[in-house]
């Protein structure tokens, strides 16, 4: 457990090592930065709880050791107090055995000189014979001090006998006392080995338990410096997440900002530029209108000096009631310049291809024409580009346009340049079609 705690924690300072700060160019960038960061803080925090679970262990496991160092401590501290009571209980047990033996020896002197006495007393009547106890008694004045003296006689020799016997017994039972010392003493000695031993053993295990206690506690502290090191980590991370989001932030009010802009530069460029058109529509407008007000003029003037049957006068007044509704058509026309191409498109606002364009214009003044180009080149009655008026057709070869007067035509001209005007003469005319009159 302690090597793999080890290797992890070199792990942790290479990883952490690592970690470097990372630049980027735009939001979506530091976005990315910033999601990898935390992904990489949830990975480290993942890795913090794991260690902070080992700790949790480690520090069980240390409790329960430390539970047992404390248990052992308790033992040993008893058997050294049974060791102390049972030296001292040694001690007076010798100081006793020392005492006996000093019994025993003035026990022994004191039954050796009785011996002595006796055994002369003994070997004096024998050597006087029994004469001397029968002088004792022949001595005696009268029956009552004959009965003294025997009792006398008889009583030195109980005397003797039952000191003999009690010196012999105090000596046996001194001898006994000291024997039973002696194995009191060789018992104590016994159980005090015993105890030794026992407090050897169990001080034995309480150095193993506190070497192990002291393993544990170096795991704790490296365990602690790697959740130290996982804390340090993640701290950082989150600084690094703060300052990606920071960085993110400000890059995406830039990168509004400018599309801001780039929008309002080209929302002012296409307002100049539809002005710009606009001018120039309400030029060929005026243009077209003034061509229609010389026209009328002519038409007047031809009309003053004819003198044409009615007929022909009926026939002029048509002509100009065409020529004001074909303007009308091609004003109209003109208001849809910068509208998109669209290729099979029929919306003036929308987008609309060649033909589109010019079917939706007539359409919106109650006339139906074809729908292609091709179609539109028969359509109405043909006339010269000489005669042509506003309003009337231009067909080209795969195209088809609106005319404005004076050479201009307005049409639906390609997808790069959408609804524009244009030289009526850009290129070969195949026909003139006049739609209305």
């Amino acid at each position: 457990m302690r090597k793999k705690l080890f290797s992890l924690f070199l792990i942790i300072l290479v990883v952490a090592a690592s970690v470097q700060p990372v630049s980027a160019t735009s939001s979506s960038d530091l976005k990315k930065q910033r999601q990898e960061k935390e992904s990489q803080k949830n990975s480290t925090q993942s890795e913090l709880d794991a260690i902070n679970d080992q700790i949790g262990d480690l520090s069980g496991e240390k409790e329960e050791v430390d539970a047992q160092i404390e248990e052992l401590t308790g033992q040993i501290a008893e058997i050294m107090v049974s060791v102390d009571l049972m030296e001292e209980e040694i001690a007076d047990t010798e100081e006793q055995i020392v005492q006996a033996q000093e019994d025993y020896d003035a026990a022994k002197e004191k039954e050796e000189a009785q011996y002595t006495a006796m055994k002369k007393r003994i070997q004096y009547l024998y050597e006087k014979g029994e004469n001397s106890y029968i002088q004792i008694l022949l001595e005696a004045k009268s029956w009552g001090d004959l009965l003294n003296k025997a009792e006398y006689v008889q009583e030195i020799y109980t005397y003797d006998r039952k000191m003999l016997d009690d010196y012999a017994a105090t000596v046996d039972e001194v001898a006994q006392l000291k024997e039973d010392l002696e194995v009191k003493k060789s018992d104590l000695q016994a159980s005090q080995y015993e105890l030794q031993q026992e407090q050897d053993s169990l001080q034995e295990s309480l150095d193993e338990q506190k070497a192990i206690s002291a393993d544990y506690e170096a795991d704790l502290a490296r365990a602690r410096e790697q959740a130290a090191a996982y804390k340090e980590k993640i701290a950082r991370q989150n600084e690094e997440i703060q300052q990606l989001a920071a960085a993110e932030e400000s890059k995406r009010a830039e990168e509004e900002e400018a599309q801001r802009r780039a929008e309002e530069e080209s929302r002012k460029a296409e307002e100049s530029r539809k002005a710009e058109e606009s001018r120039k529509a309400e030029e060929e407008k005026k243009k077209a209108s003034a061509a229609s007000t010389a026209s009328e003029q002519e038409a007047q003037k031809a009309s003053s000096s004819s003198s044409s049957s009615s007929s022909s006068s009926s026939s002029s007044s048509s002509s100009s009631g065409s020529y004001s509704k074909g303007t009308e058509i091609a004003n109209y026309a003109c208001q849809f310049v910068g509208n998109p191409y669209v290729p099979g498109g029929t919306s003036l606002t929308e987008g609309a291809d060649c033909s589109g364009f010019t079917q939706s214009v007539y359409k919106a003044f109650g006339y139906s024409i074809p729908r292609t180009s091709s179609e539109q080149r028969s359509a109405g009655r043909e006339v010269s580009y000489a005669e042509a008026q506003p309003g009337d057709l231009i067909c080209y070869a795969g195209h088809v346009a609106i005319y404005l007067g004076n050479g201009r035509i307005v049409h639906a001209s390609s997808v790069k340049t959408g609804i524009k005007y244009g030289n009526a003469a850009y290129k070969t005319i195949l026909s003139v079609r006049r739609i209305v009159g």
